[in-house]
């Protein structure tokens, strides 16, 4: 970034001239020229320091801004297929892709030395028009997709193919997993943030670590995971390993794979927000400087103007809002190691989310959350057992939210 950005401004900041509003409706008293200048200092250390927990204020502003890294490639690729691309939804509504990425460039390295990268985890978060509630769906990495023409970092293209999910990134990057999330869906996504493994772990040790519950004890030398059973709470690598395990936890299916990885993030969410950690600069800083020193986006949120936009548009809504599903899919039919969609459930989903309509998230049935509701729309099915949506309360998906963890 070659210009120094402009930091955000807020409402409360009086632009308006200093004199009155008329003869009849005098304004405010006019503020000394010395006055109104220190007050306006005043003003932009405050904003630093509410979001970098510093008196530094711009300095550390600068700093955590210039962490963000952007890739300008791919908006150069996805302008370049913009005609095959779904039109954007309702006004206000955003999807956001969120990628993990296993790759082990760099810093990253210590995980292992994988050909290439991944995306070993991929979610889109659907924030409705109103913020009033926030929808991340799952999508397993073993899906059976078809991946459009893409092209790789060194210049050459793919063709179109059947493949697995996550080969999209590895063949073209966000690009291509962008484009191949609009062909599945038919949503288009406005923005994108791949966090890496050390951005995972260091986010995780920023708010404190987050707490789990195990019913009996793991060892998973792969995972690089020992724990006990019982309450407990993680930290960054005992964190990465608890989200990453597969064979260890559960059945050894991606599928509870995703439960846990959902259940998790689940309860982070659910710790910033009670732990006030958005409106306590010595607690926002270190989550910042985690998150975006690990942190690639587009352009729009390569700043941390952009970012905090975003998050404070979504910082108001519950936790029992804030949830979790994956996209409905079964047994590949070719192979029973790989997953497809299952048809019309996983279409009344993307219909839902594209018009920004209701959907119903229905907890498991030894659960005793309650259904959770946003949007609008008309009741489907659910798991058989679970508990069933109110009239009007949208299709039912299986899933969890921010208010219900591992320990609830």
């Amino acid at each position: 970034m070659t210009d120094t950005p402009e930091p955000p401004r807020f409402a409360g900041w009086d632009e308006r001239p200093a004199g009155g509003l008329g003869p009849d409706r005098p304004g405010p008293p006019r503020i000394p020229p010395y006055r109104g200048h220190r007050w306006r200092w005043a003003a932009t250390a405050a904003v630093g320091a509410l979001l970098a927990g510093s008196g530094a204020g711009w300095a550390v502003y600068t700093k955590l801004n210039g962490n963000i890294r952007t890739d300008s490639a791919t908006e150069r690729e996805l302008r370049k297929w913009e005609s095959e691309r779904p039109p954007a939804g309702p006004p206000n509504a955003e999807n956001v892709l969120l990628i993990g990425s296993d790759s082990r460039k760099g810093s990253n390295r210590r995980y292992g030395r994988g050909g290439g990268q991944r995306s070993d985890t991929t979610m889109l978060l659907h924030l409705a028009a109103d913020r009033k509630s926030a929808t991340a769906v799952s999508l397993p990495r073993d899906l059976m997709v078809e991946v459009p023409h893409c092209k790789r970092s060194d210049g050459t293209e793919t063709g179109p193919r059947t493949a697995q999910f996550n080969s999209a990134f590895a063949l073209g990057g966000p690009a291509c997993t962008i484009r191949t999330v609009e062909k599945l869906t038919r949503i288009r996504v406005a923005h994108y943030m791949i966090l890496d493994f050390v951005g995972f772990t260091r986010m995780v040790d920023a708010v404190g670590g987050v707490q789990v519950c195990l019913n009996r004890p793991v060892q998973d030398a792969e995972a690089h995971l020992t724990l006990p059973a019982g309450r407990q709470t993680l930290h960054g690598e005992a964190a990465l390993g608890y989200v990453r395990a597969r064979k260890s936890l559960g059945n050894g299916s991606d599928t509870q794979r995703m439960q846990r990885q959902q259940q998790f993030l689940g309860a982070l969410v659910k710790k910033v927000q009670s732990n006030g950690v958005l409106l306590n600069p010595t607690r926002l800083y270190p989550v910042l400087d985690a998150a975006t020193s690990s942190l690639t986006t587009d352009a729009a949120l390569a700043s941390l103007r952009g970012l905090y936009e975003l998050v404070r548009s979504t910082r108001s809504i519950p936790t029992d809002r804030v949830q979790f599903l994956t996209v409905p899919r079964e047994e590949y039919r070719f192979d029973r190691n790989r997953d497809e969609l299952v048809q019309p459930d996983a279409e009344r989903l993307f219909g839902q989310l594209r018009r920004d309509l209701r959907v119903t998230v229905t907890p498991p049935p030894d659960s005793a959350e309650a259904p959770v509701r946003t949007g609008e729309g008309a009741p489907s099915g659910r798991p058989e057992g679970s508990p069933s949506p109110a009239p009007g309360s949208g299709p039912a998906f299986p899933g969890t939210t921010a208010e219900h963890g591992s320990c609830e």
